[in-house]
């Protein structure tokens, strides 16, 4: 029933009183496009407003056996819903999540035109289930619309829960209209599994309990999403109902390992390490209906080639399809329930308990899900008696009542009751405020390395049975599994949402993450970029944004830091260190993963740097490593010679198998320092170094400093000048060649460059929809993506022409080391991440000769409307100024 439908929204009336079920076609204003929310673009309405929606669609259909039982399914309207067939009233829903159906049977005029009404009303009142709409709001029909036929005796649900021997036991409702004999059959995986059941059935519902074995079962896991697809069918004198659908067999629980005090969650019995994503699940022309089924799969595969094994569904359920390509694609599934904002009255309570119903018996059978989040950050739980009885957007409250954490609890064990295959989660807290939950997870934005360090060490220090940390006052830890269940840095940097590149602070917090035999995983905010949350791993549109890891190990990319095998560098993202020093790295090994067990894996390591231009190795070596057992420990550390020149020194790790197998690729970076060049190499060469900042004269209509003044910025056409004082005579008797050196990048103008910053306060209203500026924002650099800034520059000694360069964009992440090493505040960040492209000019000799003579050049670096970012010394990639060297 997807498709066209007639429609008219009336915001101002619910339009019961004019009888518009009764309405005729011609009374119906306007088309919209199911199953598309009316707020949205793809619905062809596109209003946001709240009220009333009704839907109109005239069809003819008969089913193709005749005393079939019919019913209309809807995926889910948001919020209340009441459904005219042919003038009569067929039935209501209230909750904007769960699907329902209504049997029409005795309304349906088969063989002849028939006319569905839907009225759909959202008005946003505080009890309902909202989650967080504020991207886009949920408003009416969002969900597949379809029309069934069933056999008058049917299969109403079946509910599966597997064990790992092969064992399957089945919960089913059979409904029937027609009492007696049945028989009740199971075929799945190509006839290899069958099972079937005598029953004896009475009029009206039946709950049936069935159990088989498989033999030889094939285990579902993220690596190997194994499904049993067939069909379940009833066979009755009746007739005969089939319902096609699969199963997946695999266990979800926590566990004990050795002398540990604390739990790792488990996967079929073995420890398991969930690297994860936040989904708002939100697409930007859909709102939280994704266009196509091609689209739901495409977001599993993006999330799965990242080398993701699990994702967090944030604040909604989610839609079913989807959810099918997470069982049919293999990646784990944390599903929260959807939040209301109003007080936790009675009202909201009940309406939430019927919505988290329908939820999880919906979904119970996808054997991708793990854990069912009943609660978010507290969102609902809090009590504020000046709160409007009817709606709001966001009013602040500040009491969780012992009433109400009595309440979560008795939820949490409710869900443990209505499914205890799974794990469940009282309240994923922001605010350490757990009371009664199978996990034991928090949330943090932070930015910085030593910030981040200290602060996962003193959760996991303060994690153990019977600590009060993370928990209401009157509850304290059980052994539940640690880990975390959103950080990142959106709302760890000062002014939030703003657009900064995340590969350098990615790459150490999992590196801390790692070093902690207590955590179990981890799930990154977030998947994509949204309206104004900007720390996706794509951006909202799909497209890649660049880390840059494989500039300093080839072949690195995001999966090496989801790797179940990982090898921890315990040290900064970067250190200064002297030239020649011999430094000391920490290592350790985390293994989450059996499979490499009992077998010798090596380890190689690598210490480069670039000298202008040329990839030089300083150091290296490799060491073999047994590879036995789960958890964190300690290795043998290395010690590293550094150049002995200024460099940005790169210290590359691989593991690896024997077979050459990469397992896992890691790095760390050192600002190596050095003093003035010994007397034998300034006779033979000379090398003036000017900083980027000093600069003659400058023509930019836009022009500033940034990074300590490290980086000098020219916004828009314009030339800088140089006036630079070369050795004389007297300490280099004859010129003979001069190259100048330089890190240059285009320069994006941002409207704060234009306008000046605007800090905009981080709030709440961010997550619901309000604009965050994000170009004034202080902290915003756009990192690194698909989108191109170029610009060309061109280099003049003299005032004559000597080489143009193209510089390819403006980019920033992990690639600019100095850019983030010198920030000089960890959530206050001034164009971290930064770099540009190393130019070098040869000076030609008919230029060089006049050098030679007068022994000053004027250097001029002009650009089109794409502007040049210099970078000098401590900023970028290069530890270089403007360098000229004379020979």
């Amino acid at each position: 029933m997807n498709g066209a439908w007639s429609f008219r929204l009336n915001p101002g009336s619910d339009g019961q009183e004019e009888l518009w079920q009764e309405q005729k076609e011609s009374e119906f204003d306007a088309q919209i496009i199911v199953p598309f929310s009316w707020v949205s673009p793809l619905s062809g309405i596109g209003r946001n407003e709240k009220g009333t929606g009704w839907y109109r669609r005239g069809i003819r259909w008969s089913p193709a056996q005749t005393g079939s039982r019919l019913f209309l399914c809807f995926g889910a309207v948001d919020y209340s819903c009441d459904v005219w067939i042919n003038g009569t009233h067929a039935g209501s829903h209230a909750g904007a999540y769960g699907s329902f159906e209504l049997e029409v049977t005795g309304l349906w005029r088969t063989g002849s035109d028939n006319v569905i009404v839907v009225r759909a009303e959202d008005c946003d009142y505080s009890y309902q289930a909202r989650g967080k709409q504020g991207y886009g709001e949920l408003r009416g029909i969002w969900q597949p619309v379809w029309l069934e036929a069933r056999c008058s005796n049917y299969i109403k649900s079946a509910a599966f829960a597997t064990r790992i021997d092969g064992s399957v036991s089945v919960t089913a409702t059979i409904e029937a209209k027609q009492a007696g004999a049945a028989v009740l059959a199971f075929d799945f995986d190509n006839g290899a599994v069958r099972h079937s059941e005598e029953l004896q059935l009475s009029e009206g519902a039946n709950e049936i309990s069935v159990s088989f074995a498989v033999d030889e079962p094939r285990l579902w896991s993220p690596d190997t999403p194994s499904l049993y697809e067939g069909e379940v069918r009833l066979a009755s004198e009746a007739g005969e109902d089939a319902v096609s659908t699969y199963f997946g067999i695999r266990e979800i629980g926590t566990a004990l390992f050795g002398d540990r005090s604390y739990r790792w969650i488990t996967l079929n019995g073995k420890p398991v390490y969930l690297n994860g994503t936040l989904d708002q699940s939100y697409h930007p022309t859909g709102y939280f209906t994704y266009p196509s089924d091609e689209e739901m799969r495409d977001e599993i595969y993006l999330m799965k080639r990242l080398g993701l094994n699990f994702v967090r569904i944030h604040i909604k359920p989610e839609e079913p399809r989807k959810l099918y390509w997470a069982d049919k694609l293999g990646i784990l599934v944390m599903e929260d329930m959807p939040c209301f904002w109003g007080n936790p009255d009675e009202a909201a309570r009940a309406a939430y308990e019927r919505e988290a119903r329908e939820v999880i018996e919906r979904d119970r059978n996808h054997p991708s899900i793990f854990s069912w989040v009943m609660f978010n950050e507290t969102w609902g739980l809090k009590t504020d008696d000046q709160a409007p009885d009817q709606t709001r957007d966001w009013v602040p409250a500040n009491r969780y009542l012992p009433e109400t954490q009595q309440w979560v609890r008795d939820i949490y064990r409710w869900a443990k009751q209505l499914d205890p295959t799974r794990l469940v989660e009282d309240n994923s807290p922001c605010n350490w405020d757990h009371v009664e939950s199978d996990l034991n997870t928090w949330h943090f934005y932070k930015n910085g390395y030593e910030i981040v360090r200290e602060h996962v060490e003193g959760v996991v220090d303060q994690t153990f049975p019977g600590s009060t940390l993370n928990y209401c006052e009157g509850f304290t830890q059980s052994d539940a599994p640690l880990m975390n269940s959103e950080c990142g840095n959106v709302w760890g940097i000062e002014g939030g949402a703003g657009d900064s590149d995340i590969a350098w602070h990615y790459r150490y917090m999992l590196n801390e993450f790692r070093r902690h035999d207590k955590m179990c995983g981890f799930v990154f905010t977030e998947f994509r970029d949204v309206t104004n949350e900007f720390n996706g791993y794509y951006r909202l549109n799909g497209t890649e944004k660049r880390f840059g890891y494989e500039a300093f190990v080839p072949g690195m990319t995001l999966t090496d830091l989801h790797s179940p095998d990982f090898i921890v560098i315990d040290a900064p993202p970067c250190q200064t260190v002297d030239a020649s020093a011999a430094v000391q790295v920490a290592l350790l090994r985390s293994s989450f993963d059996d499979r490499h067990f009992g077998k010798t894996l090596r380890l190689s390591w690598e210490l480069w740097f670039d000298d202008l231009g040329v990839r030089t190795v300083a150091d290296q070596g490799s060491v073999a490593l047994e590879w036995n057992g789960y958890g964190v420990s300690p290795l043998a550390p290395l010690t590293v010679r550094m150049p002995d020149q200024d460099a940005v020194a790169v210290l590359g790790l691989k593991l690896s198998t024997l077979e050459g197998e990469a397992v896992m690729r890691n790095f760390t970076t050192f600002d190596v320092r050095s003093k003035a060049h010994d007397d034998a190499a300034e006779e033979s060469s000379r090398r003036i170094s000017v900083p980027v900042g000093q600069f003659k004269s400058q023509t930019f209509p836009y022009q500033w400093n940034a990074i300590q003044g490290h980086k000098t910025n020219g916004g828009g056409a314009g030339m800088f000048e140089y006036e630079i004082a070369l050795p004389d005579q007297a300490e280099l008797g004859f010129l003979s060649s001069v190259d100048i050196y330089f890190e240059a990048g285009a320069k994006r103008l941002l409207v704060r460059n234009i306008e000046g910053d605007v800090q905009i306060k981080a709030d709440i209203s961010f997550m619901h929809g309000a604009d965050a500026h994000t170009e004034r924002n202080s902290n915003t650099y756009y990192m690194t993506d698909e989108e191109r800034h170029e610009s060309r520059i061109e280099v003049c000694i003299d005032g004559e022409p000597v080489e143009s360069f193209l510089l390819p964009d403006d980019p920033a992440d992990s690639r600019g080391v100095l850019s983030w090493h010198y920030q000089t505040v960890a959530n206050k960040l001034e164009e971290a991440g930064s770099y540009g492209y190393l130019c070098k000019v040869s000076v030609p000799g008919r230029i060089a000769a006049k050098l030679d003579r007068t022994r000053k050049l004027l250097l001029t670096i002009r650009t089109d409307e794409g502007g040049v970012a210099l970078y000098g010394r401590n900023a970028g990639r290069y530890p270089i100024d403007l360098l000229v060297s004379c020979n």
